[in-house]
């Protein structure tokens, strides 16, 4: 099991905490880490995209001129293609791009995406994480103390004063055990988690 420092809101380590290697120690899938990203990424997608064909642009109707001994090239229609105001070839239509994963690929995705950080020595567990008022300068100061930036903070359950204070950092993301994403973990740089959520997401995912 691997076995990472427990640090107090300060910063200084007060014990140790081993990690369940069901979660934190798997054998690394990265094709199941792609695909979990790329679903996220394309379910988020709205696909409202539209454009006209030229059946469905106004006008056309009459062919432009005669077929033959006018000099021009051959026309049909004042709204094909190549004619300005004519319809779009190949037009983009309203679509769904999302596309389902299995239950066990995306428990997998998730646990190489937590055992990554693990290996990178980017996870920092706090023994708690509370504030007794919504204020951002706490929150900067405890992810000062941790030295790290750009973090993914978990919570053992929803805390409105630590959700609140993060808020307004921009390189910082609150979540619950039941929102972890793989995306989310592979954006931010470290990953911020209180006991409490480390043994939520070992009763969830183990």
């Amino acid at each position: 099991m691997a076995n990472v420092s427990v640090y107090n809101m300060e910063g200084k380590a007060v014990g140790s905490i081993e990690l369940n290697d069901a979660i934190f120690g798997v054998e690394i899938n990265e094709h199941l880490v792609h695909l979990a990203v790329v679903q996220q990424l394309a379910n988020k997608r709205q696909g409202t995209q539209s454009a006209k064909t030229r059946s469905e642009v106004s006008g056309g109707g009459r062919k432009p001129w005669r077929q033959k001994g006018t000099g021009h090239a051959r026309q049909g229609s004042t709204r094909s293609p190549q004619w300005k105001g004519g319809g779009v070839v190949f037009a983009p239509k309203p679509r769904d791009y999302s596309f389902k994963l299995n239950k066990k690929e995306k428990r997998l995705a998730l646990k190489s995406a937590l055992t990554s950080r693990v290996a990178a020595e980017k996870i920092y567990v706090l023994d708690e994480l509370n504030f007794d008022e919504i204020k951002t300068k706490k929150m900067a100061a405890v992810l000062d103390n941790l030295k790290v930036s750009k973090a993914l903070v978990v919570l053992g359950e929803k805390n409105e004063n630590v959700i609140l204070s993060a808020r307004n950092i921009p390189s910082v993301r609150t979540a619950l055990p039941n929102t972890l994403n793989v995306y989310d973990i592979l954006k931010y740089d470290s990953i911020v988690l209180t006991k409490d959520a480390v043994a939520k997401i070992e009763e969830v995912y183990a």
